[in-house]
């Protein structure tokens, strides 16, 4: 019972992820996936129901050949819209930088699902190399001064013959490259670039570390009346767990959703819902090799000095510059409303 869950949430994942990209894909992509698709399943076409990845078939080692040959392949679709002797117009280049990447989004997404919920050491040992790549591809897209020229060209051109969806994505693509840095120039656009590569491998180790200590964690019952208020159901699955480690007889209930909620949910044993709550709030906050405490000091600094390059107070600014409350003091005016009545509530 217990390991259904992972599987299902790995499943829709991927499905969201990747099936969406089996069809009206890139020449680009067509001739990067028959180039290396003899030895590498990652860039086959997923023949599979609902077209999901093949897992069985992909390895480790798959990866990084997989990531590469897809960040080579967008390449070549930007290099042919910065190319086009054409002017720029919203089909030629929006369009275009609209559905580029397709493989290197559906090989990303294979490795991110895995990586965040099943990290092996063999993942994790690639795992910061495979960021540097997509990092530094990324930041080599939204710094591009030719592509972003385009992109301006018909930004800034009448725009009335755009519906309202063709409005929004040239918004949004224009936003996201004035956001990415493209309007820096020189000693500002490469501490930029350094920034946003720190900060992706940063974010990484952050997840990873409380991946670790979600994983490590386990709530082990050897009495019954510890059970109480649990329904079958949940009881079933934390012996199945207890089986699973070899711990037989023994109920085991872990940090992951399915576990950890209905026995907070349930459970009448009031200490060992504290026991499994703190545990689980208090991930990577122990002190050891798992800590965030100093990276969250380190991602705070970066991201503060990201938005100040950009124009920016602080990071809250630059984040909520394109969200509903647009203001920090927006968000603070809204909090402080429903502070009395949730604590109303709450007593």
């Amino acid at each position: 019972m217990k390991s259904f869950y992972p599987i299902l949430v790995l499943f829709i994942s991927t499905i969201i992820f990747v099936s969406c990209n089996q069809s009206n894909q890139p020449e680009n992509n067509d001739k990067a996936m028959k180039s290396d698709s003899i030895t590498n399943p990652l860039l086959e076409e997923f023949n599979t129901p609902f077209h999901v990845a093949p897992f069985d078939k992909i390895k480790v080692e798959h990866y990084i050949p997989a990531i590469k040959a897809a960040i080579e392949a967008q390449n070549q679709e930007i290099q042919a819209i910065i190319t086009n002797p054409e002017a720029p117009n919203f089909e030629n280049t929006l369009v275009a930088f609209d559905n580029s990447g397709e493989l290197l989004s559906r090989v990303s997404g294979v490795f991110d699902n895995l990586s965040s919920s099943m990290l092996t050491d063999e993942m994790k040992a690639i795992t910061e190399e495979i960021i540097g790549l997509i990092s530094n591809h990324s930041s080599s897209i939204y710094l591009n001064e030719k592509l972003f020229s385009r992109i301006k060209t018909v930004y800034d051109a009448d725009q009335s013959s755009l519906n309202k969806e063709q409005h929004a994505l040239l918004e949004k693509v224009y936003k996201k490259f004035v956001r990415g840095g493209t309007n820096l120039s020189g000693e500002q656009k490469d501490r930029f670039k350094a920034i946003t590569e720190k900060l992706a491998k940063l974010t990484n180790t952050f997840g990873q570390n409380v991946l670790e200590e979600t994983n490590a964690y386990q709530l082990v019952i050897d009495k019954v009346e510890d059970l109480s208020g649990l329904p079958e159901s949940v009881i079933a699955a934390a012996a199945e767990t207890g089986t699973e480690l070899n711990m037989e007889g023994k109920w085991v209930f872990t940090l992951q959703k399915p576990s950890m909620i209905p026995f907070l949910q349930y459970a009448d044993n009031r200490d060992l819902r504290k026991n499994i709550f703190t545990a689980y709030i208090n991930r990577a906050n122990n002190n050891n090799e798992f800590d965030n405490k100093s990276i969250i000091q380190e991602i705070i600094k970066l991201r503060q000095e990201k938005a100040k390059i950009l124009g920016f107070n602080n990071n809250a600014e630059f984040i909520l510059a394109e969200n509903m409350a647009k203001t920090p003091d927006a968000v603070f005016e809204l909090l402080n409303k429903l502070i009395p009545p949730a604590l109303e509530m709450a007593k």
